[in-house]
């Protein structure tokens, strides 16, 4: 088959899973990774990892089917960083869905759901890990399925939503405890999307670390 990979940002963390998993799949398909949908070509999938870009029909069209990994337990938590939200709220599971791309974000055809635990101290780089390992797994379902997969439809009534986040999303109350506001601090990438705080008018970045004793 031929495989296209889109997604948008070459600094985004997922980038070093999908290389692995390219490296893999060259074995037996075609495969290439674009960071822009200007370069797409035809093919038979189209994945859509982390891709910011708006996906037309006639973008999607050019493949047999475009896939989105998005993980939420679809269709709850339709909208941005639905895990990031889920965790913030307590969550200790979270359900990744791989599902057909429409123009209506997140409201496709469902082809499987995996469910992943994270442990209350995880940070958001091992959160990271584990829920990349389960985009893989669900790549991987795609390809060796695309033939005999029989999609299912997502009820319309049932749809929740997520708001997109913003760096002011990530900002402590320096009123609560650490205890308190684990859950956000733990979600927070310490490089890219820091928590932070203001104290006497000056803003502050807080970096969290796992220390192994």
């Amino acid at each position: 088959m031929k495989i296209a990979i889109l997604n948008s940002s070459p600094d985004h963390p997922v980038n070093a899973w999908l290389e692995k998993w390219m490296e893999k799949t060259k074995a037996n398909h075609e495969v290439n990774l674009y960071r822009s949908k200007s370069e797409l070509q035809e093919g038979d999938i189209l994945f859509l990892i982390s891709c910011s870009e708006i996906i037309s029909k006639d973008d999607r069209d050019k493949f047999k089917k475009t896939l989105v990994i998005h993980a939420s337990d679809l269709p709850n938590g339709r909208g941005w960083s639905p895990h990031i939200w889920e965790l913030i709220n307590g969550a200790r599971e979270l359900t990744l869905t791989l599902l057909e791309a429409e123009d209506t974000v997140d409201s496709g055809d469902i082809w499987k759901k995996v469910k992943i635990a994270v442990p209350k101290i995880a940070l958001y780089y091992e959160i990271n890990e584990l829920v990349f390992d389960a985009e893989i797994g669900l790549m991987d379902y795609a390809v060796e399925n695309f033939s005999s997969v029989r999609p299912t439809k997502q009820l319309k009534g049932d749809a929740t939503y997520w708001p997109k986040r913003t760096p002011k999303d990530s900002e402590l109350n320096i009123q609560k405890t650490l205890d308190e506001q684990f859950d956000l601090i733990r979600v927070c990438d310490s490089e890219r999307f820091p928590a932070f705080f203001y104290k006497d008018g000056k803003k502050f970045i807080l970096k969290i670390e796992k220390i192994n004793e």
